[in-house]
């Protein structure tokens, strides 16, 4: 796996081995980041089920100013920490270990916000989560920012308050690009 654009284009990754974790792909983050375009730039981004981290370390060779990875598989946690040493990128993130739902209630409770947030959770457990995403996912989403949906093939969350900019199938992914009503 490679970054596929910005200063750090081409550049290889650590993945982590076994098939705990499913990095997004060369072609998927290509067209999520094609339809994003200059929105990425100086953006705070969260990285929301990191795995690999893929997503947000392409958004970082994109531009964006800051990335929070959250993650709760060690050896995902160790790809994430060798990438941003390697890349050089480690003063922009920051990397919390845990529940992507316990991170994003305390995010919530804090009053964090981010310009884009990037939601690849286990496809087998869209479902079971989508309550706690569409009620708390609104709250740490900026005025203008967009949230990064990629679920399995028709498992998508619509999120009330938020419009669909952007859908696509790419293999047994879907990408969904969600902004709020007042900003398309």
């Amino acid at each position: 796996m490679r970054i596929v654009a910005g200063q750090y284009r081409s550049r290889r990754l650590v993945t982590p081995p076994g098939k705990g974790v499913r990095p997004t792909s060369d072609r998927a983050r290509e067209a999520i980041f094609a339809s994003l375009g200059a929105s990425v730039v100086d953006a705070h981004v969260l990285d929301l089920f990191a795995g690999s981290g893929a997503l947000g370390l392409e958004a970082l060779s994109r531009g964006a100013a800051s990335c929070l990875f959250v993650e709760r598989n060690a050896a995902a946690l160790a790809a994430i920490r060798t990438n941003l040493d390697t890349l050089g990128e480690s003063s922009q993130a920051r990397i919390e270990r845990g529940n992507a739902m316990t991170v994003l209630q305390r995010l919530v409770d804090a009053g964090d916000q981010f310009d884009l947030v990037l939601v690849d959770p286990p496809y087998e457990a869209v479902q079971d989560l989508a309550v706690m995403l569409t009620t708390l996912l609104p709250q740490v989403l900026t005025a203008t920012g967009s949230i990064v949906f990629e679920t399995a093939v028709g498992s998508a969350v619509p999120i009330p308050g938020l419009v669909e900019r952007y859908n696509r199938r790419i293999a047994a992914a879907e990408i969904v690009i969600l902004q709020r009503m007042e900003t398309v």
